[in-house]
């Protein structure tokens, strides 16, 4: 059957006016769907807080109201003294992560690469990941003294096993049609882990990076805590300090820039690790396509 061409072009803007009318409402409702659970639990959180503060079970000048604390971080986030130590924070996590990131991969790899090394250091690595976050920064103010060396050193020993591991587990799933294939087509060595097996573990990385981030976050606001550097106070020492000093109203304060700043990191992450994943078609694009 012959369909004329003026036919065939408005019946095409009419698919191309239903897909556009069917995308709209999708995106919302993707864009609702990833909101409200995220609106729900802060609603509960923040239901649960006022009720424990209408328990008087703590004291007024201990527990403060979300009214209260809200009340003074927004006058906080407007002071110079915050955004400094919030500045002095994210470099200390950005070079934290880095160095671990860097020294994880490079372990990572050969441990995942040679049976020897796997051999000679991968109990060695459990043991380093399940080691309590509260030991490392003893041992580096141990070492380096109260200093930026010492937070730094207490982020990577924190962070930098984990990140091993998870790569080596990454690379373990890579299918090995792909290494025989990659060897078949003259890829060795170096070469075969750049160009086959990094790119096929790519989206295990991203996801195990994800996770470190988590690790590197928490390393670094316990080590911020017990070791305070003068002149350099991050998040972590204005924390404490208003602890030590009882501005309890102050401390709730700084531990929820601590939960934002974590819960907005990671969902970059999570971002990084959705689009890394349709990319790769191991999940269904935003059009419902994989």
């Amino acid at each position: 059957m012959v369909v004329d061409a003026d036919v065939q072009a408005r019946i095409a803007g009419l698919d191309a006016l239903a897909l556009a009318d069917t995308n709209r409402p999708s995106r919302r409702r993707d864009l609702w769907r990833a909101l409200w659970p995220k609106v729900v639990a802060i609603a509960l959180v923040l239901a649960i807080w006022q009720i424990a503060v209408w328990s008087h079970h703590w004291r007024s000048y201990v527990l403060y109201g979300p009214g209260p604390t809200l009340s003074y971080l927004k006058h906080l986030v407007v002071t110079g003294a915050f955004w400094s130590s919030l500045g002095v924070t994210a470099r200390r996590a950005l070079e934290g992560f880095v160095l671990a990131i860097v020294i994880g991969s490079v372990v990572g790899i050969a441990t995942a690469r040679s049976w020897v090394v796997r051999s000679a250091i991968s109990s060695l690595l459990t043991g380093l990941q399940s080691m309590p976050t509260i030991v490392w920064p003893l041992f580096g103010a141990m070492l380096l003294g109260l200093s930026n060396g010492a937070i730094l050193l207490v982020v990577v020993l924190g962070t930098s096993p984990f990140v091993a591991r998870a790569i080596v587990s990454g690379l373990d799933q890579v299918q090995p049609i792909l290494i025989r294939a990659g060897r078949t087509l003259g890829a060795r060595r170096l070469t075969l882990i750049r160009h086959v097996i990094l790119p096929a573990a790519f989206p295990s990385i991203v996801t195990a990076l994800q996770q470190g981030w988590a690790f590197t976050w928490r390393t670094l606001m316990t080590a911020e805590v017990l070791i305070p550097v003068a002149g350099k106070l991050g998040i972590g020492t204005r924390l404490d300090n208003a602890y030590s000093q009882q501005f309890f109203q102050v401390m709730m304060a700084y531990m929820i820039v601590i939960l934002v700043v974590g819960i907005v990191v990671d969902s970059l992450f999570a971002r990084a690790d959705r689009v890394v994943r349709e990319r790769w078609g191991l999940m269904a694009g935003p059009g419902g396509r994989t």
